[in-house]
């Protein structure tokens, strides 16, 4: 058993032929992602000292900014087709994987349970609504065992299900902000041109970058654990060019996801100029009601839904498959996230969870720098997949731990803390450099990496070249083939 340890099947390499999501499947998926509590927040929270336009401009920064992040990481999975925790065996050791993306998927699961909780409500409204049916707990089992469902039936169910909600969620996020516009218009408010409480000079600059932050703090784990949704990404085989190569990607992380971003923020600050309330549904209740407040209660199910599948239920199964080994096949690592979802319960613990998960967030900002100088500072782009795979690999370093890896996360991690208005970019940068730093000078000095001491392109490059991972469980071997059928089912 413990040869295959590292072997689950479900986390082997996935070959260009199973890439099955296209530049407009990627984008529809981050449409559902992004309709979210806490960017209709920043945008309530941002109008209170600066004009609504000064506020899209900085969400528009911190949006494109954290997608190109996300591209960068995200290109461990299009190149090699690896997942997150996979690839964190090379910052952090075979063993040492498990603290940070454990800590990763235990936020992820929290999420699910914070967005359940939100689609259940939604749900049970529209069932009191139209029936004399009111069970808030009813809703929120039925909708998680929903959401499991959904995501243990792979990457390609979730996309269909983004081909559904990603239009209605366009089309009633429009009729939301032309109503609350209206309704700001009757109370004599102006959206483009009313604040709360205006700041000018230095405060203003720092109200501005309290957005850009926001905006990047809130989806900066994603960027950590991009590779566990963007190695189903399709690419194009001998493509050198990094953003030919990730141009599906690209459609999604820095054109779909801005954009979406930005009109939530909006949608958010518009309901707060209307009501004194960021949140647009408790706006809406105070004008709507019958069918157009049970259509508006069907887009938050469907955002909430959507969410969770791909943002936190995808990262977090492939986290705890990783842990467990081949006995935890992917199916089974969505069911632990969604049950630690519940049992964190979520409507008792509401604004603790999220104040937690936030700081959490920051933290983990750290992970997206020490991943970006390890694949591309280091080992510019060249990764020895077989070893990942082997328990005595060079991935092994000291009892299955990279030191440089922590002392990095913990050195960035802390600079989050210390100033958590600019939390992502402070633990971004000292987890890079640090990282850089003690790797390069230090730790590799020790534990010598193939693909750094012989960076051959045929050896150590993945689909740029042609090559796909085959991996077979058998006999213990990996090889890099430029055709041919994978061995093993994937996800």
């Amino acid at each position: 058993m413990a040869k295959n340890y590292l072997k689950s099947p479900d986390l082997l390499p996935i070959p260009h032929q199973k890439k099955n999501i296209g530049s407009l499947g990627f984008a529809l998926i981050w449409v559902g992602m992004a309709v979210v509590l806490a960017a209709f927040a920043i945008g309530g929270a941002g109008v209170q000292s600066l004009p609504l336009g000064w506020v899209v401009a900085a969400t528009i920064i911190g949006s494109i900014a954290l997608g190109l992040l996300m591209t960068l990481t995200g290109d461990i999975g299009v190149e090699h087709g690896l997942s997150f925790p996979v690839y964190m065996r090379a910052p952090f050791g075979t063993i040492g994987t498990h603290i940070p993306s454990v800590v990763r998927g235990f936020v992820a699961s929290c999420w699910f349970g914070v967005n359940t909780y939100f689609g259940a409500a939604a749900m049970n409204a529209i069932l009191a609504t139209l029936t004399e049916f009111d069970n808030f707990f009813v809703c929120f089992y039925i909708f998680a065992i929903l959401q499991i469902v959904n995501t243990a039936l792979g990457m390609k169910a979730i996309e269909r299900f983004a081909d559904i909600a990603a239009p209605v969620i366009i089309i009633i996020s429009g009729w939301m902000y032309f109503t609350l516009s209206d309704q700001a218009l009757q109370e004599g408010r102006n959206v483009w041109s009313w604040v709360e409480t205006p700041v000018t000079g230095g405060a203003a600059v720092t109200a501005f970058m309290v957005v850009i932050m926001s905006n990047m703090g809130f989806w900066g784990t994603l960027a950590a654990d991009m590779p566990s949704l963007s190695r189903f990404v399709k690419a194009p085989k001998l493509e050198r060019n990094w953003f030919k190569r990730n141009k599906s990607q690209i459609a999604g992380n820095l054109i779909a996801y801005p954009l979406v971003q930005t009109f939530m923020v909006v949608i958010g600050a518009v309901s707060y100029i209307a009501v004194k309330n960021y949140n647009p549904v408790v706006a809406l209740q105070q004008s709507a009601t019958g069918i157009i407040l049970g259509i508006l209660l069907i887009m938050i199910v469907f955002a909430q839904w959507s969410t969770n599948t791909s943002a936190n239920l995808i990262p977090a199964a492939a986290i705890f498959s990783n842990v467990g080994g081949p006995k935890v096949p992917i199916w089974a690592g969505v069911a632990i996230a969604g049950i630690i979802g519940i049992v964190v319960q979520p409507w008792d613990l509401f604004g603790v969870i999220i104040d937690i998960l936030l700081i959490v967030g920051g933290i983990l900002s750290a992970i997206v720098g020490i991943l970006v100088a390890d694949y591309y500072l280091l080992r510019k782009r060249r990764v020895n997949v077989r070893d990942l795979y082997e328990n005595e690999g060079q991935y092994k370093y000291l009892k299955g731990v990279n030191a440089a890896g922590f002392i990095a996360w913990i050195l960035g991690g802390g600079a989050a803390l210390i100033i958590p208005e600019y939390s992502f970019v402070l633990g971004f940068a000292v987890g890079c450099i640090s990282y850089y730093v003690l790797a390069k000078y230090w730790w590799f000095k020790k534990y010598v990496q193939a693909e750094i001491e012989d960076p051959d392109d045929q050896k150590y490059l993945g689909i740029s070249v042609g090559n796909d991972w085959t991996i077979d469980l058998e006999d213990e071997s990996v090889s890099n083939v430029a055709a041919g059928p994978v061995q093993t089912e994937q996800f």
